[in-house]
């Protein structure tokens, strides 16, 4: 049953445990920094710990990919349990009680080393073991499980359990969850990475994290990659602004963005199969590209159009997460682009996620007060036509060898199927 919808057997408790680990992560999400706030820390020292949590997360998922290739995906998922399980015993034990704003940013950023570092090395994992010809679906139930617990039951979960044992507690029994997590994904998940896949440890292997960017078609894979999240880190910054101009209150602009994950969720997997049937730069191109600056264009207009009609907008804003699922696609065909180093490959993967996170702010703070939410949403367009055009060079050596679909398929290091 488990081949038939996708999910590799042999991964299937990596994928439970990879839950698990992001609902004990997710529980903070959307309270702690006004939690802190109301606690009496300053909104720019709030500001300032979330700021270097991102950065510490950048960095862990960077790494993420090379150091599976060098050390194996079961050491590094316990040592992000264990960088997790530090920050937090600081954090929650020493900081936050006490209101210590050294203690706190300190450990509050080794936690932030813990959840990239263990999803993403899941995420590469996946790329070893999967079957090619459900590669794409694999990687699809992966953002879907991690999506899940970080966005959907984390935050659930704090929402029941902060009346009764208090934000505290909820971050305590967070801890929890990350730990029978990584019980479950790292000891009963018996997959095997073949041995000569794994590398020797060494300065020149962590470096083909940046090395491997003087392959051309890895660097446009970045290029591609950072587009991904354009719109998905970039619209929560000025849309609320934007909407509020047509009569739409904060309350309904958050319940519209929540549906947009949910929505994303579930298209996940509709894309990770798609991708696979028709091929994966297809989906990449023509959904995460060109359909997505269709609908930023469209999101734009709309207001203009419908006026006050959140139910109408909502359903608009939803296809957003529609078509970033698009996207889906290339955490499996980016390894592909260097089979002889899929670590360092993914680890430039997750390069391009966290400057996502830092460009898509950038623009909309360069062109929202200057020019409206027209420029933003015209400039990401701009951007996602780009990884469009930009997505056809992204050719396996496989395929720049001029070796058949059957070819690869019969091959022992396999290539994308379409």
């Amino acid at each position: 049953m488990l081949e038939k919808i996708g999910l590799p057997p042999s991964l299937f408790w990596g994928y439970v445990g990879l839950t698990l680990f992001m609902v004990g992560d997710g529980v903070e999400q959307g309270w702690i920094s006004p939690y802190l706030v109301d606690r009496g820390v300053s909104v720019t020292d709030a500001a300032s710990l979330i700021t270097v949590y991102g950065v510490t997360v950048v960095i862990a998922a960077w790494l993420s990919g090379v150091l599976v290739q060098t050390l194996g995906p079961r050491r590094v998922m316990t040592a992000a349990t264990v960088a997790f399980t530090v920050g937090s015993i600081g954090f929650i034990g020493v900081g936050v009680p006490t209101l210590n704003w050294p203690v706190m940013l300190v450990f509050y950023a080794v936690r932030g080393i813990g959840y990239p570092l263990f999803a993403y090395s899941f995420l590469t994992w996946i790329n070893y073991s999967a079957p090619l010809r459900n590669r794409g679906l694999a990687v699809g139930w992966f953002w879907f499980m991690f999506s899940l617990g970080l966005s959907v039951i984390g935050p659930f979960y704090s929402s029941v359990t902060i009346p009764v044992i208090g934000h505290i507690g909820v971050l305590w029994t967070g801890l929890a969850f990350v730990l029978v997590g990584t019980v479950v994904a790292v000891m009963l998940n018996r997959d095997q990475i073949p041995a000569h896949e794994i590398h020797d440890l060494s300065a020149g292997e962590l470096l083909k994290a940046v090395t491997l960017l003087r392959r051309p078609r890895i660097s446009i894979g970045l290029v591609v990659k950072t587009v991904n999240g354009l719109g998905q880190y970039g619209l929560a910054v000025f849309m609320p602004i934007y909407l509020a101009s047509f009569g739409y209150s904060t309350t309904e602009w958050l319940r519209m963005w929540s549906a947009v994950f949910t929505v994303a969720i579930f298209a996940n997997l509709f894309f990770g199969y798609v991708g696979d049937r028709v091929g994966w730069r297809n989906t990449i191109q023509w959904v995460g590209g060109v359909a997505y600056a269709v609908v930023l264009v469209a999101v734009y207009y709309a207001p203009e159009v419908i006026g006050h009609n959140p139910a109408l907008m909502t359903v608009i804003i939803c296809m957003c997460g529609v078509t970033m699922a698009g996207y889906v696609p290339l955490s499996a065909l980016f390894p592909m682009l260097a089979p002889d180093n899929k670590g360092a490959a993914m680890s430039i993967l997750n390069l391009g996620a966290g400057l996502s996170t830092f460009a898509a702010p950038a623009i909309a703070g360069l062109l929202f007060d200057r020019f409206g939410a027209g420029a933003v949403l015209f400039t990401y367009a701009g951007f996602y036509l780009l990884s469009a055009v930009l997505t056809p060079f992204l050719k396996t050596p496989d395929e720049l060898a001029g070796r058949t679909r059957n070819e690869m398929s019969l091959a022992p290091e396999p290539s994308q199927p379409a």
